[in-house]
């Protein structure tokens, strides 16, 4: 399925180029710019494609894919998960370690978003290079799993990595996560009668599902703007500095986003919010993608 998804986006940057280009450099992505077109990267979201196999990680690299998570929303026999139980004890194995140290050979960036906690650590002291959470914030003012402590935070900068806020109200707003499992609660019913109601396959079902949670989060939860997202962003900045952030969207599969930014089109929202607060338009630059294209030129070979 991994190998299936590659193939279509690559098929897409071939049967589009006047839209896509397939980046696997800050230079691709550059030229994209330039050439007002869209840059595609590919990344693994959990390592489960590599099929505990080695070799696999340089298959992955060779059709393009420049960044890995170890684990998605479930642990790998490797890898710990902030998702689920086993997780929490779970760091990398030795196998893990192999995986880590032939990402930073062949350059192929080491993504922490989802990652366990002794996975994190693992990760961090096992690389050589910089490494990255694509789509995580702070715990510091959203106790979840899935963000990042200050510890780590700071650690993670001293590989010269970048930590890209998401923009997901559960991990931006405290006590968020609570009201929505009340919210969930709620309107199961709701939710389970739009499922069995829908005669589809099981997609259609979960759209189904989605759709009910989308209308019903919007209307009982409380709205979370663009401000917070740049709340995370400070609290980066006063840890590490403002090489060390970037945004990290996560506008895929989410029934909510955040009210004044819930599309990439509105994303001066983000850039208006950050002038704001007194970031020069240098910083803005780094922020919304300079720090990233410095990773990714750290990690070329």
């Amino acid at each position: 399925s991994s190998d299936l998804q590659i193939a279509t986006v690559r098929m897409l940057a071939e049967k589009h180029p006047e839209t896509w280009l397939l980046a696997t450099s800050a230079g691709d992505i550059r030229r994209a710019v330039r050439e007002g077109k869209i840059a595609a990267l590919l990344g693994l979201e959990g390592g489960y494609a590599i099929d505990d196999r080695l070799e696999n990680v340089q298959r992955y690299y060779d059709l393009g894919v420049r960044y890995m998570s170890p684990a998605w929303s479930v642990s790998t026999s490797w890898a710990g998960s902030s998702g689920d139980d086993v997780g929490r004890t779970r760091g990398l194995n030795e196998f893990g370690k192999s995986v880590v140290r032939e990402m930073n050979r062949l350059g192929m960036m080491v993504d922490v978003s989802h990652v366990s906690d002794p996975t994190f650590w693992d990760i961090v002291n096992t690389s050589t290079a910089p490494v990255i959470a694509t789509h995580s914030a702070c715990r510091a003012i959203a106790d979840v799993p899935r963000n990042l402590t200050d510890d780590m935070i700071r650690a993670l900068s001293k590989t010269g990595g970048v930590v890209n806020v998401i923009f997901y109200p559960e991990h931006l707003e405290p006590g968020w996560q609570l009201l929505k499992k009340k919210v969930d609660v709620e309107i199961d019913a709701m939710v389970r009668e739009a499922s069995a109601s829908e005669p589809g396959s099981a997609v259609q079902k979960k759209i189904a599902r989605d759709r009910v949670r989308q209308r019903e989060y919007a209307r009982r939860l409380p709205p979370v703007n663009v401000s917070r997202i740049v709340d995370h962003i400070d609290h980066i900045v006063k840890l590490v500095g403002v090489d060390h952030v970037g945004i990290g969207s996560d506008f895929d599969g989410v029934q909510i986003t955040t009210s004044d930014l819930a599309t990439v089109a509105e994303l001066p929202n983000l850039t208006r919010e950050l002038l704001r607060r007194g970031y020069s338009e240098s910083d803005v630059n780094k922020i919304l993608g300079g720090n990233m294209l410095r990773v990714m030129d750290a990690h070329a070979r």
